[in-house]
């Protein structure tokens, strides 16, 4: 039995197979697996288990197979090339993850009686400490705190004294918790408390999040504010699954709305729902994926543990070269103004949310903001044009050359080196051949972080992103990123990141400029024609607006040949 052309084709009926241990996941739509697959897939589980599991061994050596080292890949794309800035390499694989992770778990509100979710979280705490996590009592991880609250004009105040995670906890596990009419009526009071000193006494000004978080009593109670270092402390809330976000069907307009107003009642940056037979995980990215309930350990390893290690957090404007352009002189601009009309009719870019049409409460908005560094919405997905990578001097040079050539201080003179002019060349694999190449300066014009990504504005909403051993950012010529709302994508490093692996390996892909676009959700194998590729899905599912997620964006890009065809299905 030859199992690769029996695994190409259940994936072009759409079916997928999985390695869960020692257990085959097969997971396809009604009626689509016949008898006689279904006694094969009995029949020959072992083989196929361990084609599976060759696969994936041979995905982890691609990075090296492809000649660049992960060290080298993430500085490349992340624009901190310069070797006395404050670089991390990346980590790509969940088991060396979980062992930098530390989580708590909040002790349980009196009286909690929903016995999935009481079960879920047993099996999660033994999950994680299984893989090499961490798990710190709530004792330990959590530190008193003290701040004061001054009623304004009137002289008084008080002094409060609590208990908050401290910096250096990964996440915090907790489950939903109902207020009572009580407390309800107590964050009522210390909201119109927190409006009030906002507006007169602060006058408005921005506050940090610890200044936030001491004016408004309702921190006391709520997980999400409960913690030392927001940007860096994941709160994980438990609940009973939503059905309604379950459900396939559900338009995904309405599907953000349900997640976004979930998040932020719970005020938590990851909900994970469970019913007697599925989980289902949901961040900010809101690509919520859904899990069959025995496929626990697949859920924790890849889905749960990378996203717990690297948080959604937007690249702020500092970390950029600002500038401007002229976006009536780019064709590729305009091109894209075109591309996003185009795909209107797909429904695949909902437009953005505004959150002040999502959070009521001023004192969440403010927290939101400063972790949000001052976007005002959110929207999903992104559409970029690629300009033809540009070059200065020979494109590809030869082996003899490339002895010649000085090193790059922060690299391997085995990976990168420069010539007298500076331009950068890496050594890196073609297949099996050794090639030369030249870095090239890359940009790209990208629709702007909250755009309605099928209704552009010239003039506003298509900013400039450049890689040029640094990140750069330019917007319209006219406006100001400060206060016209104007920021970078959070998927800048996946943008920048398939744009030099293509230039590097692909570069008649890209080389008179390309579109390229990003939506929320997963593919299915039968999407695909026989000359089309789909990779990555089987990558620890890390959150595509970081850093990782532009790591494993070149990695995928690298991978790209013609698919083989079998004689039986030409």
């Amino acid at each position: 039995m030859n199992i690769a052309e029996l695994m190409t084709d259940l994936a072009q009926q759409g079916v997928q197979v999985q390695a869960n241990q020692d257990k085959l996941s097969v997971r396809s739509s009604k009626g689509t697996l016949s008898l006689e697959t279904r006694q094969k897939l009995a029949q020959y589980k072992a083989e196929i288990l361990s084609f599976l599991r060759e696969e994936i061994d041979l995905g982890s050596q691609l990075f090296c197979n492809q000649g660049l080292s992960l060290h080298t890949i993430g500085r490349l794309i992340s624009g901190l090339s310069d070797a006395n800035s404050a670089y991390r390499p990346p980590i790509v694989d969940p088991h060396s993850m979980a062992q930098k992770l530390t989580v708590t778990f909040r002790p349980l509100p009196g009286n909690y009686n929903n016995s999935q979710v009481l079960k879920l979280r047993e099996e999660l705490q033994e999950k994680l400490l299984s893989h090499g996590v961490k798990i710190e009592p709530w004792e330990t991880a959590t530190v008193d705190y003290f701040y004061t609250i001054k009623l304004p004009k009137t002289g008084l105040s008080k002094q409060i004294k609590t208990r908050i995670v401290r910096a250096g906890i990964s996440a915090v596990v907790d489950v939903e918790r109902h207020p009572s009419m009580t407390r309800k009526a107590g964050i009522f009071a210390a909201e119109t408390l927190y409006q009030t000193y906002s507006r007169f006494v602060a006058k408005n000004q921005k506050l940090s999040i610890a200044q936030i978080a001491q004016l408004a009593t309702w921190a006391e109670e709520h997980a999400g504010q409960r913690v030392q270092d927001p940007t860096n402390t994941q709160v994980i809330v438990l609940t009973p699954l939503n059905s309604e976000m379950a459900n396939p069907e559900l338009p995904y307009p309405q599907k953000i709305k349900i997640g976004l107003n979930t998040l932020i009642k719970n005020f938590s940056e990851i909900v994970i729902g469970v019913s007697d037979d599925q989980l289902s995980i949901l961040n900010m990215n809101l690509s919520d994926s859904i899990f069959p309930r025995q496929e626990f350990d697949r859920f924790v390893v890849n889905s749960l543990i990378p996203k717990i290690f690297v948080p959604i957090l937007p690249l702020p404007l500092s970390r950029f070269e600002l500038g401007e352009y002229d976006p009536e002189q780019s064709n590729y601009a305009k091109s894209l103004v075109t591309l996003g009309n185009k795909l209107a009719p797909t429904g695949l870019f909902p437009a953005g949310s505004k959150l002040s049409q999502v959070i009521r409460r001023k004192s969440h908005r403010d927290i939101v903001n400063v972790i949000m560094n001052g976007r005002t919405g959110v929207s999903y997905g992104f559409v970029c044009y690629i300009e033809p990578p540009q070059y200065i001097g020979d494109r590809e040079i030869s082996a003899t050359q490339w002895e010649t050539l000085a090193p790059v201080q922060g690299f391997s003179s085995g990976e990168v080196r420069q010539n007298e002019a500076g331009r950068w060349y890496v050594k890196t694999k073609i297949g099996e051949t050794e090639v030369f190449r030249q870095i090239p300066d890359i940009w790209l014009v990208s629709s702007r972080s909250g755009a309605n990504k099928t209704n552009l504005d010239l003039h506003r909403d298509v900013t400039r992103i450049g890689l040029k051993k640094k990140l750069m950012f330019q917007v319209p010529k006219g406006c100001d990123a400060e206060f016209a709302d104007i920021k970078p994508s959070y998927d800048i490093y996946v943008m920048v990141a398939i744009a030099l692996s293509a230039a590097l390996y692909t570069p008649q892909l890209v080389e008179n400029g390309a579109p390229m676009i990003h939506f929320h959700g997963y593919p299915s194998a039968q999407w695909f024609l026989a000359n089309e590729r789909c990779v990555g899905v089987n990558n620890p599912s890390v959150p595509c607006g970081t850093y990782e997620s532009g790591v494993f964006n070149f990695w995928a890009s690298t991978a790209l040949r013609p698919r083989p065809i079998s004689p039986s299905s030409a």
